[in-house]
């Protein structure tokens, strides 16, 4: 498994020097676009290995003093009840959850924005029951002109209809859900409406990725792309830093597309230029934290191979498209990168090959490969997990950890009271069962301890995993990957 790679505590210092650097440049009032996930932040910590999670709350909790939040959504996705993938719950109560764990971790949360809104009824009805609660709930309109008419965008007809948010305190973190949700339009408004207040206030982004310090082959650069493969996103030299000041520096396509547009905006609402190229918006230092950028690197490949199971898995389930799988496959073949170098993959095919059954397989802390296969009373994922807390407890792989007095019951329940056709322990069922199974055995006991341990660690399964088993992989911090290959034929499970 990998090493720690990453300087938690010198990435933190040296993000908040920049960040306080880039406050005092405006007069002490700055609105920092957050991009990427805010809290778990769980591509970070795979591509740079020891990277804290939650750093980017870390920073904030250093500068939670003289900061404020706003948080977007967009009133479409509120409407189309969008989805986020990693946690399978929609956008709007991704949005909620986002604000209840920034205030506890003690920052201040001054107001919700409803983007692009045009009386949606969900939208409305999402306000209703937030403003029913004490909440702050602003609205910010479609922009009329937006992206070439400056002197409608930059007027009381574009910005100017948009509700103002007041704000106190000299750095204000503009940041949301996920993507698309009018961080930036929200940031350039709140510009324009404080010129109109009599003052002046910037604008910086913070964006992870792409590390704009690190070469455009770099395999932590490639890894972005197999994560932003089904958005085309491609990363570029930014010509415009390399123009002005004659170095290379890395962005990605969107922002050099959209750098010309934001910067006139810009330059609109403050009447000069503000930036000379995409990478001056950035605050990113996330660079300053590597300390072993072969470690970083290997990780990253690592990254790349798990994205384009990821794409295969959606494709056959229909949610994915084939332009995101031969994406990533050329982002192989840049890295000169097979499947195999996840060495769960080859193990668990393996495994499946012997046993004749679905298995699936992990790669333990120490690189000891355990697998497990499909068996009458027990998903491949269950044995697996089994066996992996044996070994790592150093139980003898004969010995049953789970008496017939705890699973017998679970069993009669799935195949006389709910009915399931499928009556096998589902992994949640037999992860409840080593826990009761505690209060009969010592061993039981010793097995139940390693649990944590399994943090982490990569997984197999020559098969799509069902989703109950899958939310119980994530709980207990598995980085899994599967074959594009259903379980049974039945088109409704």
């Amino acid at each position: 498994m990998n090493k720690p790679c990453f300087d938690n505590t010198a990435y933190v210092e040296q993000q908040t020097t920049k960040i306080l650097q880039r406050i005092n440049s405006f007069n002490d009032k700055l609105y920092l676009e957050f991009g990427g996930k805010m809290f778990d932040d769980m591509h970070a910590a795979r591509v740079l290995p020891g990277y804290d999670p939650n750093n980017k709350i870390k920073i904030l909790q250093k500068l939670k003093d003289i900061s404020e939040i706003i948080v977007c959504i967009n009133a479409n996705d509120i409407t189309r009840n969008k989805m986020r993938a990693d946690h399978g719950i929609s956008y709007a109560s991704e949005t909620l959850s986002l604000i209840d764990q920034l205030r506890a971790a003690g920052l201040t949360v001054s107001g919700l924005v409803i983007t692009l809104y045009e009386k949606q009824p969900a939208a409305d009805a999402f306000r209703q029951k937030l403003t029913r609660r004490g909440e702050k709930v602003y609205l910010h309109y479609r922009t009329e002109g937006y992206p070439m008419d400056l002197d409608t965008i930059v007027s009381d007809k574009g910005y100017g209809k948009n509700q103002f948010i007041p704000t106190e305190k000299p750095l204000v973190i503009v940041t949301a859900a996920g993507a698309g949700s009018g961080k930036l339009a929200t940031c350039l408004s709140q510009m324009f409406h404080e010129y109109k207040h009599g003052k002046t206030a910037g604008y910086a982004k913070f964006e992870t990725f792409p590390v704009w310090n690190l070469p455009l082959k770099h395999p932590v650069n490639i890894a972005y792309e197999a994560a932003t493969a089904d958005l085309l996103d491609v990363n570029m030299i930014d010509h415009y830093h390399l123009s002005a000041y004659g170095e290379i520096a890395i962005n990605y396509n969107r922002d050099l597309e959209m750098f010309p547009i934001i910067n006139n905006i810009l330059q609109r609402i403050l009447g000069r230029e503000l930036y000379r190229s995409p990478t001056d918006m950035g605050v990113n230092m996330i660079a300053s934290g590597i300390t072993d950028d072969e470690g970083c690197s290997e990780a990253a490949k690592q990254e790349v191979v798990r994205r384009y199971f990821k794409s295969v898995v959606e494709y056959k389930q229909g949610t994915g498209k084939s332009e995101t799988i031969e994406q990533i496959k050329l982002l192989m073949k840049q890295l000169d990168i097979s499947t195999e170098i996840r060495r769960c993959v080859p193990a668990a095919l393996s495994h499946a090959k012997k046993k004749s059954c679905p298995a699936f397989s992990i790669e333990l802390p120490d690189g000891t490969l355990i697998s497990g296969k499909q068996a009458t009373l027990m998903t491949a994922e269950s044995s697996c997990v089994l066996n992996a807390v044996k070994h790592l407890a150093g139980i003898n792989e004969t010995v049953l950890l789970l008496p017939s007095q705890v699973i017998d019951p679970i069993l009669y329940f799935n195949e006389s009271i709910c009915q399931h056709s499928n009556k096998m322990l589902s992994l949640d069922q037999t992860l409840v069962a080593l826990t009761v199974a505690t209060a009969y055995s010592e061993t039981a006991k010793r097995a139940w301890e390693m649990l944590p341990l399994l943090k982490n660690c990569r997984a197999h399964a020559t098969y799509i995993v069902e989703a109950q088993n899958e939310a119980s992989l994530r709980k207990l911090g598995i980085d899994y990957t599967s074959e594009p290959v259903f379980l049974s034929d039945k088109l409704f499970v």
